[in-house]
């Protein structure tokens, strides 16, 4: 967290009919929260109980310890990056998903970009069958954790005399940014692999879970500072989104207990952070409660959000230029980073 100055635009209503305007100095301390998706974070090792084999140096993708230590240095070095040109310090905390299990995450803070940021880890491991996992990390000198969960996604395939379908868990962090109090939910929703039509029911059952967790911490605390992140398989204009946690698209839309989705507006304006099919998704999101979205800034508040695709993170060449640079590509380690592209959103409170 760095002080910055900025232009504030000030509005003081004198009557309905006139606004006067007026442009002050003044400084803020900025942090940037992040979400990642990894694209398959595995160690080398076999883990008897996933499956994880093809992730191993006799696996179909030869995935040697030179391979890993490749991957854990590119991604360690996007991390340390993400933010706006005026974040100059890595994020305060970065939720990431597909990944294998808690050694890969100390493996990664442990990289030299993220070295000096000393981050703490929250991870569970989930029933997903593939033992991947969502965590999150924290800078301790920001964020102190008070309490972690997870709650479990219990989905159940009709065709198949319902039998259960393993996924990722969604975690809960609650603690303090710099002394304020605030929650941060952590998603991996199930994916669309069989078609979106048919596996839309496992997303809105896992929507239908991230209300239930939002709606029980606002019963407690109308007025908590929520931000529920994550790969969720879906756009911001989807059922999910629209109809299970109502997201609107503006700040001036969003009522007391509602959710701002500042992601909606980059979809509509064609941005994403996936591509498929010449095509853009834009599946890695931020959303927000209605308390970050005031504008005293005597606390922090909402500044910006935005998908950071600096041009290394894209596809240099050929047939998928502009796409995300993924990692691993016709059977083999490509040297890129991530089928996905990672989101942030800015907080901003006056400097003392």
């Amino acid at each position: 967290m760095r002080n910055i100055r900025l232009k504030v635009l000030w509005v003081l209503l004198v009557n309905p009919m006139l606004c006067i305007f007026a442009m002050q100095k003044q400084e803020y301390q900025l942090v940037t929260v992040a979400f990642y998706n990894l694209e398959n974070l595995f160690d080398t090792e076999n883990d008897p109980i996933t499956f994880d084999d093809d992730r191993t140096p006799e696996g179909k993708d030869r995935w040697t310890q030179e391979i890993y230590a490749d991957k854990l240095l590119k991604m360690a070095s996007v991390i340390a990056q993400i933010g706006p040109p005026e974040a100059t310090t890595a994020p305060a905390l970065v939720g990431v998903a597909e990944i294998e299990n808690r050694k890969v995450l100390e493996d990664l803070v442990n990289q030299t970009p993220l070295k000096q940021s000393h981050y703490g880890i929250v991870h569970y491991d989930s029933p997903d069958r593939r033992g991947i996992d969502v965590g999150l990390l924290y800078d301790p000198k920001l964020f102190q954790v008070v309490s972690s969960k997870v709650y479990e996604l219990k989905l159940y395939d009709p065709e198949r005399e319902n039998r259960r379908i393993y996924t990722r868990d969604q975690l809960l962090v609650s603690g303090n940014l710099a002394g304020e109090r605030m929650h941060i939910l952590v998603n991996h929703w199930p994916s669309r692999s069989g078609g979106e039509a048919l596996t839309r029911p496992r997303r809105m059952a896992a929507a239908a879970l991230n209300k239930r967790i939002i709606d029980s911490i606002l019963s407690e605390e109308p007025y908590a500072k929520i931000i529920s992140m994550g790969d969720l398989n879906d756009d911001p204009k989807d059922k999910s989104l629209k109809k299970i946690l109502k997201t609107k698209a503006r700040p001036e839309q969003v009522g007391l207990q509602e959710i701002y989705n500042p992601m909606e507006r980059m979809a509509k304006r064609g941005q994403g952070t996936l591509a498929y099919r010449d095509s853009w998704n834009l599946f890695d999101q931020l959303l927000l409660s209605a308390a970050w979205l005031q504008r005293d800034y005597e606390h922090f508040q909402y500044y910006k959000a935005g998908i950071f695709n600096k041009r290394f993170l894209q596809t240099p060449e050929g047939p998928y230029k502009g796409y995300p640079f993924r990692s691993f590509a016709n059977g083999k380690y490509t040297g890129g980073y991530s089928d996905h592209f990672p989101v942030y959103v800015c907080l901003l409170r006056k400097a003392d």
